[in-house]
């Protein structure tokens, strides 16, 4: 019997704990603030509102993230001109390399995986997105 689903949730669990131990011992960063830092990055200029959505987690708990990546001097939080409560963030230099660095490390470790499991990288790529094009066309149907 397949469980396909089940075998993906913990592939996926697997793969963020290992995340977390490479991050952790090249940079001294987990691998949640890592994808913290990304997601910035990748957003640009954001308010926490976005972050926390993007993330799929609660503006609180982006708030003490964004909190910590600020006093480490990887992020900037400002006021938002629009006035409000509202926070916009952006990458500073530091984190900005420790992006680059990480992904760059992490897709190196990844890709090795892949190859040493057989399946060739660009078809694992491919299903892969199509997977995440799935679940996005669902839930636009849901809202």
């Amino acid at each position: 019997m397949s469980d396909l689903s089940f075998d993906l949730h913990a592939l996926t669990a697997r793969l963020d704990r290992s995340a977390d131990r490479i991050l952790h011992g090249e940079f001294d960063v987990s691998y949640r603030r890592f994808l913290t830092l990304l997601i910035v990055g990748e957003l640009g200029t954001a308010t926490q509102r976005a972050l926390a959505e993007k993330m799929g987690v609660s503006e609180p708990s982006v708030s003490r993230m964004t909190g910590v990546l600020v006093d480490t001097g990887l992020l900037a939080a400002q006021a938002d001109p629009g006035g409000g409560n509202r926070r916009r963030l952006r990458l500073q230099p530091p984190g900005e390399h420790l992006v680059e660095q990480g992904r760059e490390l992490l897709e190196r470790r990844f890709t090795r995986l892949v190859e040493r499991s057989g399946v060739p990288y660009d078809d694992y790529a491919r299903n892969t997105k199509l997977l995440i094009a799935a679940l996005d066309a669902k839930e636009q149907q849901v809202t």
